[in-house]
């Protein structure tokens, strides 16, 4: 497929990735970092550090999100976009409207869970 036909995709992972971006900087985490920057006066009570938890756990799965909108941007930049990583057939185009990062076919995910 050609790179014109993913424009829709493109534009939406990079909407995305903006996005991603905007949330992880409002929680502390500085692009490249795996660790949330918190405030010296950071309290250390057990509520506090549970919800230190619940941020870091948030944070990481956007970073995981993150991770793969980056991905799908370099494939599109590549030529392989809308290759399934597992099996190598196309991911179907309503997959992909659906789930711009997708990175398998609807059969190989579905075999993931």
């Amino acid at each position: 497929m050609s790179t014109t036909e993913f424009s829709t995709q493109r534009d939406e992972l990079l909407a995305e990735r903006d996005h991603l971006l905007t949330q992880l900087g409002h929680m502390g985490r500085a692009p490249g970092t795996s660790e949330l920057e918190f405030d010296e006066g950071f309290a250390d009570s057990g509520q506090v550090t549970a919800e230190r938890g619940e941020v870091d756990a948030l944070a990481g799965s956007l970073a995981e999100n993150l991770h793969d909108v980056e991905d799908a941007l370099t494939k599109l930049d590549a030529g392989t976009y809308g290759q399934c990583e597992d099996c190598g057939s196309t991911i179907a185009a309503p997959r992909l409207d659906a789930v711009p990062a997708a990175r398998f076919c609807i059969t190989c995910a579905s075999k993931q869970h």
